[in-house]
C-alpha cells in the first residue's frame, strides 16, 4: 500500500478545520505555533517542524524562543509564565505519562492535575479548551505525517 494514500481528503479537511478552529479560539498565533512546534519536537515530526517553524517566524516568534524551545524549562525568562503553562500542558497531553488517578491507581496516562490547574490559571475555560484541542490536533497530524514518512520541505506558505 502506498503511504501517500493513508489520509483521505475528507479526513484531511476535518483535521485542518479542527486545527484552524483551535488556533483561532486560542487567540494567540505566536503561542499556538510554540505549542505545535513543541509537540512536533516530542513526536519527531520533521514535516510539521519545518512547516510550523516557518509559520512561527511569520507570526513574530523570536529566534531565541525557537532555538531554546526543546529546553524551555531551563531557558529562564525566554518564555513568560503563560507560555510555560501552555508548554507544560503540551508535554503532558502529548506524552500522557506523568499523571495518576485515584480512580485507576497510579499507572500513569493522565495529565497531572497541577499541570492542568496551572494552565487554567492563565487561560479562561474557552481558551483552555481550544489549547487542548490544538495540542490534540497537532498530535494527530504528527502521527499521520510520521506514519506516512512525509519528509520536510513540502510546505509552501
Amino acid at each position: 500500500m502506498s503511504r501517500t494514500n493513508l489520509l483521505d481528503r475528507e479526513v484531511g479537511r476535518a483535521m485542518s478545520t479542527l486545527s484552524a478552529a483551535a488556533k483561532q479560539g486560542l487567540g494567540d498565533p505566536a503561542l499556538a505555533e510554540l505549542v505545535v512546534i513543541r509537540a512536533s519536537q516530542l513526536n519527531h515530526c520533521a514535516f510539521c517542524l519545518d512547516m510550523h517553524l516557518t509559520i512561527a517566524r511569520e507570526h513574530g516568534v523570536s529566534e531565541k524562543q525557537l532555538d531554546l524551545l526543546s529546553a524551555w524549562e531551563e531557558a529562564g525568562d525566554v518564555y513568560d509564565e503563560r507560555e510555560r503553562a501552555a508548554l507544560a500542558l503540551t508535554e503532558a497531553v502529548t506524552l500522557l505519562t506523568g499523571g495518576t488517578s485515584q480512580a485507576f491507581g497510579s499507572g500513569g496516562g493522565f495529565v497531572p492535575d497541577e499541570v492542568y490547574e496551572r494552565a487554567a490559571g492563565y487561560f479562561d475555560a474557552p481558551r483552555l479548551a481550544h489549547l487542548v484541542a490544538l495540542i490534540t490536533a497537532i498530535n494527530s497530524w504528527n502521527r499521520v505525517m510520521v506514519a506516512r514518512r512525509i519528509p520536510p520541505g513540502g510546505y509552501t506558505p
